[in-house]
């Protein structure tokens, strides 16, 4: 296992980083997982500043004699899939600006852990890593509860063509960490923003006059851009199939439905099942042969996954 900042040291972040705060390491775990390790800086030290309010953790400078040391294990309190091991280090890390702390991970992102199991030893400043427990705690949770629900929608379609795909029904300003958590479950993403695919929705449709009017007019707007379509009825499926979509979301369909949609398109677009979905349904729906299973759920209703920091002092 790789630890992230093995030697103890605070190595210098590199000039063309523009990562203030944050070692090297951590920085390249971050890009490696498809993170932007300035954005992630920013918002572990935005969360510590929501912690602290101004001033300081009064427990903690009562109980905690000055320059104790000590090493600490995140565990995992139950089973699950660990996502956000790089987050939680960034947020130890910057919680220590004059102290450097070890963090090494026991454990991958995406990888299933059990109770009892630790995922990060952390060690340095006793007070800092009780200043920053809660918020490390806090993204580690939030972040693996999606992972630990998403494999169980993947599980739910194992051996059907269908994957399981986010939505953009995320928290703002955490939108990035959580997709991320998504695929660290084994679900896909759907589009990051508004600007970088177009989905024609039912209020668009009701704007555009038609699903073939407000086809045309997007494909006018943004020629190159991924398009979806979604479609309430089996004839708007052969109205966006006739004017050319790539790609349709079947909302609220039965699965009785889904099966006819996935006949009349016959292969000349992806289909995608979206609304009302549940994870004891979600084989039957996978089975009629759809692409994607649409599901919201996965980042706004994740439960956390509870960890806890276990402390220990040297004898």
């Amino acid at each position: 296992m790789s630890g992230v900042n093995p030697a103890g040291t605070r190595a210098a972040t590199r000039p063309d980083d523009g990562v203030p705060g944050l070692n090297e390491q951590i920085a390249g775990q971050l890009r490696a997982a498809g993170l932007d390790p300035v954005a992630v800086a920013a918002l572990a030290a935005a969360a510590l500043t929501e912690d602290l309010a101004g001033g300081i953790d009064v427990t903690t400078a009562a109980t905690v004699p000055d320059g104790a040391r000590g090493e600490a294990d995140v565990v995992a309190r139950s089973a699950g899939v660990v996502a956000g091991l790089p987050v939680a280090a960034a947020v130890f890390w910057l919680a220590s600006p004059s102290e450097p702390v070890t963090c090494t991970e026991r454990a991958a992102d995406g990888g299933g852990v059990a109770a009892g199991q630790p995922v990060l030893t952390v060690a340095g400043p006793i007070s800092t890593l009780l200043t920053a427990e809660r918020t490390a705690l806090n993204l580690l949770c939030h972040l693996a509860g999606i992972a630990t629900l998403t494999r169980r929608w993947v599980d739910a379609v194992t051996g059907t063509r269908a994957q399981i795909r986010d939505t953009r029904k995320t928290t703002p300003g955490l939108r990035a960490l959580e997709k991320y958590a998504v695929r660290c479950g084994g679900g896909v993403n759907h589009r990051m923003s508004l600007s970088d695919a177009a989905l024609i929705k039912d209020n668009h449709v009701a704007a555009a006059g038609s699903v073939g009017a407000a086809f045309t007019a997007v494909r006018a707007q943004a020629p190159g851009l991924a398009l979806e379509v979604e479609c309430d009825t089996l004839e708007q499926v052969a109205e966006a199939l006739t004017a050319g979509a790539d790609l349709i979301l079947l909302d609220n369909f039965t699965v009785a439905d889904m099966t006819a949609a996935v006949r009349l398109a016959d292969g000349r677009a992806l289909l995608e099942a979206s609304g009302g979905l549940t994870l004891s349904g979600a084989r039957a729906v996978a089975q009629t042969g759809v692409d994607y299973l649409a599901v919201g759920a996965l980042t706004h209703s994740a439960p956390a996954l509870d960890f806890g920091l276990d402390l220990r002092q040297p004898g």
